[in-house]
């Protein structure tokens, strides 16, 4: 029996597959399909000699007769005293109907295209259509792929970038420009937040950064950076009274923008009144009207990795 030969894409070969408007309509595909599953994600412990205990996170998912995707997610929390990433991904990928092992690609780059483009995915259902200010918050790997994958589904007039560091929100402004992008780094948060028709976190913050007192009306926030309950992007006021999406409500709410204000009473779980899926099928509608305070959570789901997985594979 001839096999086909085992096939391996790095992380430049997964970017040149995973066009933004491409992706998020696999994603949109991937996520409706009844042949689609993603059981739950498991986690284990690895044991680190001289040093701190890392995890490794698995996650799979598959389409029935199509193909069974699993991505592998390490965390050594040491690494960064190597100079070492702490997080590392690889993603396989096998034949659904014969179980036969295709192949593996890049799972770092593959997970932050996925997510930018889910986000993406919300924001086309939950943004004003007549947005034009996009605020990014954050300047890791994540941003100026969130900044590409909004500017996919929106057309905004600006662009901005804030971060701790000054000098990194302008490497990011600088790098979006080349992707003609009107980008800036910005200097105040706060009037930025005040600004924004768009604003998205990716950060690793554990205390708030955008204020809800100082969103106007028909601001839609994208919640990307945390996914621990002591993990927090926005304050109580930006959620109380919104309109709640999570990609999935198990671990959406595990994180501590919607943790935290559940556990305190100032939201309850009906106040999330819809997941990804059923955003994108219209069982709900989305934004109703543009006064509206919209907000998603991501915690990445698995068949968002399938859907990326399947078309990095059907390249010739």
């Amino acid at each position: 029996m001839n096999l086909a030969p085992l096939r391996f894409f790095d992380g430049e070969s997964v970017a040149a597959a995973l066009p933004w408007l491409t992706l998020i309509e696999a994603i949109e595909n991937t996520i409706t399909d009844p042949d689609a599953t993603a059981p739950e994600r498991t986690v284990h412990t690895i044991p680190v000699s001289n040093g701190a205990d890392a995890s490794v996170l698995l996650k799979p998912g598959w389409i029935v007769g199509d193909v069974f995707v699993v991505k592998v997610v390490t965390f050594f929390p040491d690494n960064g005293a190597q100079d070492l990433p702490t997080i590392n991904a690889g993603v396989l990928l096998f034949d659904a109907a014969t179980g036969v092992f295709r192949g593996a690609c890049d799972g770092n780059e593959l997970t932050t295209r996925r997510t930018a483009a889910a986000s993406a995915v919300a924001a086309k259902r939950l943004a004003r259509s007549d947005a034009k200010r996009l605020l990014i918050v954050g300047t890791g790997a994540l941003a100026p792929m969130v900044a590409q994958a909004h500017s996919a589904v929106r057309n905004y007039d600006v662009v901005e970038v804030w971060g701790r560091n000054a000098g990194k929100a302008q490497q990011v402004a600088n790098h979006l420009v080349t992707h003609n992008l009107n980008a800036r780094a910005s200097q105040d948060l706060d009037e930025s937040v005040r600004a924004g028709d768009v604003i998205s976190c990716v950060t690793g913050a554990t205390s708030p950064l955008v204020k809800g007192r100082l969103l106007k009306p028909g601001t839609h926030v994208d919640l990307i950076g945390s996914f621990t309950p002591t993990m927090r992007e926005s304050d109580d006021d930006v959620v109380r009274g919104a309109t709640i999406v999570a990609d999935t409500r198990t671990d959406g709410t595990i994180a501590g923008d919607l943790a935290q204000p559940l556990e305190s009473g100032v939201i309850a779980f009906e106040d999330i009144v819809a997941d990804l899926r059923e955003l994108i099928v219209g069982q709900h509608p989305g934004r109703t009207n543009n006064e509206e305070i919209t907000v998603f959570k991501s915690a990445g789901i698995a068949l968002e990795d399938v859907a990326a997985a399947k078309l990095v594979f059907s390249r010739d």
